[in-house]
């Protein structure tokens, strides 16, 4: 063994079904490199679990018609079974409701609490009198405190991106009821966070960790407060205190102790009660953690905190991948509005290898990234099937066709052959490195390089004319020994990323059961023996037509949710009209806001003079340089307003349908026109 690895992946919420964003991001990277670990031959456990408690689990199932148990059993199963379906080697899937979750919850918040890390305070929350209990922020809508938008939600105004406590909302309502809600004095429990900033800054300053992790991290840190850790409900792991009835911890608290409670439930299953220690206590045991960019505060430096005030040293993350975002044709996946692929759907048509492949060579690493269906098609058509699948196809029928179905011998190498050898050992040590520093594009890019590598020599040299010629017997015999490593080479390197093609190269090659289960030094190693037997080649891959691509495009564009027209406002005269200044003005410089994922910071030039404008369309404009030099149109009269610590002097206006904006934008007039 060449050490021990614990993998975790993000805890998926049982709220609703898995889509290509959530595999692109926790999964499929932490999937291939658990496979690439075992055949590294590391002592691997991979561990995750639906996340079940939680707010937005209450809220969708009272929407759904189900209770919170009826509806994380229901995506449970769901989960579980498209994580099979798509080859994700758990070594144990859990779930937050299982019995060894709650008992580790509440012994961690206990032990904070001796420890003197948890606070009680008296805060005063929103209570709805119809309904006869608290409401947590999403179940809160009302007027923005910084906008005037009727109907921003308890905890960020979907319009202009501020960050609020419930609490802060004007004529606060219950999403549910729309009943008037009052404040009233509630006691709840805070995680004192903050005392463990200087720990936590010596622990980042150790970590070589990517740089999207570590530069989204960077800002949290002087900010770094307490945080309440309890909330008002019955659906969660309850407060092991007297005088806390109908008190629930918070799902941000109990979800990552999942990882811990989840091995615990796994030793337990394989009849070793103490397995889980020497994957979480022994400081021996490398821990990689994979989730999305939305985890990364959480697990940078909230959940380390949490275990650095434990009197049971865990093990803290080593290393943290976090992918960003996965675009669908070059909008984020939203169910709302029906822009979304139905994962179980798709793989009722395509392979988990072709999706798998897509995905891994187009990776979310250290940008967002998108998925097109012409992308898919190209990566299938032109990699799997021209390539990949091409290569192998053309040279095992050879062998099968006209060299007696048989592995030929090996004889002297010619320069060609030398050049050839070596590029397979160069993509083989590429690889090898990409799949240990987590790159699976570079690890995608290897494989399909090798493929036309071979497919190259194949070409050069011409085995069909070598049949021909007596005397060139030890040639052919030798090239196509040559080809044949090059196919043990491609089983191997694919074996992470199309785990099911992979075992069929294998095969095709006369070896029993999967590869998966091989040494990748040894499979290296180990050279082929010559007059062993070939089985026929088998069809890896098929061809996608334009026709199925186009129906796909259609099924989403149709998919979308109808637009639903807002109600005219009140009736206006011409005069108050006429007291909106609009003017034209042009944007010069466009910048993210760091924390905020809506807001952007724009500089915008009337003509008469230049103002700071912030405006929540950063989710709509990914790229703000695109927005440079356009012409918009301006309130330029409006009461400044701060947000995010920044003064806005004025408002753009912009279009909204379906969760995005759009900019209006004026061709030819001048900065500082006014509109009327």
């Amino acid at each position: 063994m060449n050490g021990r690895v614990l993998i975790t992946s993000a805890l998926p919420y049982a709220n609703g079904q898995l889509h290509f964003g959530h595999m692109a991001g926790a999964y499929l990277p932490a999937d291939c490199f658990a496979r690439f670990k075992r055949l590294k031959q590391n002592d691997v456990l991979f561990i995750s679990g639906s996340d079940e408690y939680g707010i937005a689990i209450t809220l969708s199932a009272e929407l759904a018609g189900r209770t919170p148990k009826e509806q994380v059993d229901y995506f449970h199963k769901e989960n579980v079974d498209l994580f099979k379906k798509l080859n994700i080697s758990f070594d144990h899937y859990s779930r937050t409701t299982c019995k060894k979750h709650a008992p580790l919850v509440q012994d961690f918040f206990l032990t904070l609490l001796k420890n003197g890390y948890i606070e009680e305070k008296i805060v005063e929350q929103l209570y709805s009198e119809e309904e006869g209990r608290f409401l947590a922020d999403r179940y809160v809508i009302g007027i923005c405190p910084k906008c005037g938008f009727e109907e921003a939600r308890g905890d960020e105004c979907t319009k202009c991106g501020g960050n609020y406590e419930a609490t802060d909302l004007k004529f606060p309502k219950s999403k549910l009821t729309k009943s008037n809600l009052t404040l009233k004095k509630t006691k709840h429990w805070f995680f004192k966070c903050n005392l463990f900033k200087d720990k936590l800054i010596k622990f980042l300053e150790k970590k070589d960790w990517r740089p999207n992790v570590t530069n989204f991290v960077k800002p949290y840190i002087d900010e770094f407060h307490e945080r309440c850790i309890t909330r008002d409900l019955e659906w969660g792991v309850p407060l092991p205190i007297d005088g806390a009835h109908g008190k629930v911890l918070y799902v941000w608290f109990d979800a990552p102790i999942g990882y811990i409670s989840a091995t615990q439930e796994w030793a337990e299953n394989i009849g070793e009660v103490d397995a889980w220690k020497k994957y979480w206590l022994d400081p021996e045991t490398k821990y990689v953690q994979f989730i999305g960019k939305d985890n990364i505060v959480f697990h940078a430096m909230i959940f380390p905190a949490m275990v650095m005030g434990q009197d049971i040293n865990y093990n803290i993350v080593d290393n943290l991948e976090a992918n960003e975002f996965l675009t669908i044709e070059g909008k984020r996946f939203s169910k709302s509005t029906g822009w979304n692929i139905d994962l179980k759907d798709f793989l009722t048509r395509y392979t988990s290898d072709t999706l798998r492949y897509t995905l891994a060579a187009n990776a979310p690493e250290n940008q967002d990234s998108e998925f097109t269906f012409k992308d898919f098609q190209m990566r299938v058509n032109n990699e799997l099937v021209g390539k990949l699948g091409n290569f192998i196809h053309r040279t095992l029928t050879f062998i099968i066709d006209r060299m007696e179905q048989k592995i030929p011998e090996c004889h002297d190498f010619s320069s060609d052959d030398d050049d050839f050898l070596d590029a397979i050992r160069l993509k083989l040590e590429e690889a090898e490195e990409s799949f240990e520093n987590c790159r699976l594009r570079k690890a995608a890019l290897s494989l399909i390089e090798l493929s036309s590598a071979a497919n190259a020599y194949f070409d050069l040299k011409k085995p069909w004319n070598l049949l021909k010629d007596k005397e060139s017997k030890k040639e052919l015999e030798t090239t196509m020994y040559c080809c044949l490593t090059a196919i043990k080479a491609i089983a191997l390197i694919a074996s992470p990323i199309i785990p099911e093609s992979a075992d069929k190269i294998w095969k095709m090659l006369g070896f029993a059961g999967s590869i998966s289960t091989q040494s990748w030094d040894v499979v290296i190693g180990n050279d082929l023996i010559p007059g062993k037997n070939l089985p026929h080649p088998k069809i890896l891959f098929s061809k996608i037509d334009d026709e199925a691509i186009q129906c796909e495009i259609s099924k989403l564009t149709n998919m979308k949710t109808p637009i639903t027209h807002a109600n005219l406002k009140e009736i206006i005269s011409i005069d108050d009209f006429s007291k909106l200044d609009l003017r034209v003005g042009r944007i010069e410089k466009a910048e993210t806001i760091q924390k905020s994922k809506k807001l952007l910071k724009l500089i915008v030039d009337l003509g008469f003079e230049k103002r700071t404008i912030l405006s929540g369309i950063a989710q709509s404009y990914e790229n703000p340089e695109e927005l440079i030099g356009k012409r918009v149109i301006v309130v330029a009269n409006l009461k400044k307003i701060k947000l995010m610590g920044i003064e806005s002097e004025g408002m753009i206006l912009a279009a909204s349908f379906e969760n995005f904006l759009e900019l209006p934008s004026i061709k030819d007039a001048p900065e500082g026109t006014q509109i009327s």
